[in-house]
């Protein structure tokens, strides 16, 4: 009775299992959307307690050619390149190389003198005036900055070109106005990040794809992340799709992607706002050391300290992109659940141009990483967190 009595105290403090029966859901869902021709294929992981519950590809690589999505698949991350660059600029920081309180101006000097667009004249000219602050670092890193979405006319092609290096492109950006206060509204920004990703070459006197291949991806065994993938890895990259009219278009114009220049193939630019590649298992690892407090093996990627920080609100009441959430130091942080919002709240995460998009949960140690090359909707997305939530454990 007495052995009883303590397996009944015990049994409710044992870690409960996620329910498998709700998660075997996820990859016939994915693959009515790709049966409906909404999408191509679609790779989908979600990881509890450090664990893997659930892996799924579904769909082709290439709807012509029916070759079958797997999940050794390298997808284009796009935009979800960003809080990794930014992870990389904190571990300068705790090094005590940069300060998050730093103008951007401290380390690029080109940026000193920056004006700001006061007004814009019946005529279409623009008032410049200076800003009341310079732009800083922690502005950069959660779009307060009042840089630009996107680089100016003059290098408008550059995302297709990728002709430039990082080091000019920086410059460029320089010389452009601010849109408004630095730190009074909150815009998403490319320019942002680019500039970012240039304050961590300066610092470190590497090349941005040296730096984060020697400091992040290869300590973590990231074998298939990569700025520029060699060629002998680009046959495992599906083809890229827009959904125009809920249906699958090639996209073959796309200047990210095939249509201007294979796989960055002889590029200059390492594209700090979107310029990773990777699998689901690669980003796993980096996902599990974020949740693990920075911990992969003997190897530590920042500070328990560092991370919480990047996952911590810090545009205060200003209204950013995501419905419900705040951002962090390069990722939206949910800071309440919105009506159909199934994210805790303290989750964390980034989405991509082609639809990727991923969540990390520290509340509940829960990861999910959806993997998709397709422009247009989010109903798969969305269908995939919704699952991966309900089969917590109650």
């Amino acid at each position: 009775m007495r052995i009883l009595a303590l397996l009944l105290l015990v049994l409710p403090m044992l870690p409960q299992a996620m329910d498998k029966s709700k998660l075997a859901a996820i990859a016939p869902r994915m693959k009515e959307f790709v049966d409906a021709g909404k999408a191509a294929g679609i790779v989908t992981l979600v990881a509890h307690k450090g664990e893997v519950e659930e892996f799924d590809a579904v769909g082709y690589t290439d709807v012509e050619t029916r070759q079958p999505m797997t999940k050794e698949n390298i997808f284009q991350l796009h935009s979800m390149t960003k809080p990794v660059v930014a992870l990389a600029a904190m571990q300068l920081a705790e090094e005590g190389r940069l300060s998050l309180a730093d103008p951007v101006e401290k380390h690029l000097p080109e940026f000193r003198g920056q004006m700001m667009i006061a007004a814009v004249n019946a005529d279409g000219s623009k008032l410049l005036q200076k800003p009341s602050r310079p732009i800083t670092i922690r502005d950069l890193m959660t779009h307060t900055s009042g840089m630009p979405l996107n680089p100016p006319p003059g290098i408008g092609e550059l995302h297709g070109a990728l002709h430039r290096s990082l080091a000019d492109v920086a410059l460029v950006l320089s010389q452009q106005p601010l849109e408004f206060e630095p730190g009074t509204k909150w815009q998403y920004s490319n320019e942002g990040i680019a500039t970012l990703g240039r304050i961590v070459e300066v610092i470190s006197g590497q090349p941005l794809e040296v730096y984060m291949a020697k400091r992040i991806f290869e300590p973590l065994g990231m074998k298939d992340t990569f700025f520029f993938p060699p060629k002998d890895k680009w046959h495992r990259m599906p083809t890229a799709y827009v959904l125009r009219d809920g249906k699958l278009v090639k996209y073959t114009s796309d200047p990210l992607g095939e249509g201007a220049m294979k796989f960055r193939d002889g590029a200059k630019y390492s594209l700090p706002e979107g310029g990773l590649y990777s699998t689901a298992a690669d980003l796993l690892v980096l996902y599990k050391a974020i949740l693990n407090g920075g911990r992969h093996g003997n190897y530590r990627l920042l500070s328990r300290a560092g991370l919480r920080l990047m996952a911590t609100p810090q545009t205060g009441e200003l209204r950013t992109g995501t419905a419900g959430a705040g951002w962090g130091l390069g990722w939206f942080v949910m800071k309440e659940e919105p009506a159909g919002q199934t994210m805790a709240i303290g989750t964390f995460g980034h989405g991509g141009r082609y639809g990727t998009f991923c969540f990390l949960d520290p509340k509940n140690d829960l990861i999910g990483i959806f993997l998709i090359h397709r422009e247009g909707g989010s109903d798969e997305r969305q269908a995939f967190v919704q699952i991966a939530y309900s089969a917590l454990p109650r």
